[in-house]
């Protein structure tokens, strides 16, 4: 399964994910709106070619017309800032 959409992130540490774990700004992981907890998904940047691979533990992004919500690391990772197309 492949899609292109636009990724955003967060990293609010400390609070609770919808898997029920503590979110880790620096970990590669993502919210993702129907990906099962525990999956893994490669992200890749179309502006910079870097890619990540990222485990899902968290519900959203819940804004229209966006994918992904990766953490903090993960959009260091991909070289992101702001809003990217993945």
């Amino acid at each position: 399964f492949a899609e292109t959409c636009v990724a955003s992130h967060y990293g609010y540490g400390g609070s609770k994910t919808a898997s029920g774990e503590r979110m880790n700004p620096s970990a590669m992981t993502a919210a993702h709106r129907t990906r099962s907890f525990g999956s893994h998904v490669t992200v890749t940047s179309l502006s910079s070619g870097r890619s990540v691979t990222v485990r899902i533990n968290d519900r959203g992004p819940f804004v229209r017309g966006r994918c992904i919500d990766l953490s903090t690391g993960a959009a260091r990772a991909l070289g992101m800032s702001g809003l990217q197309k993945v």
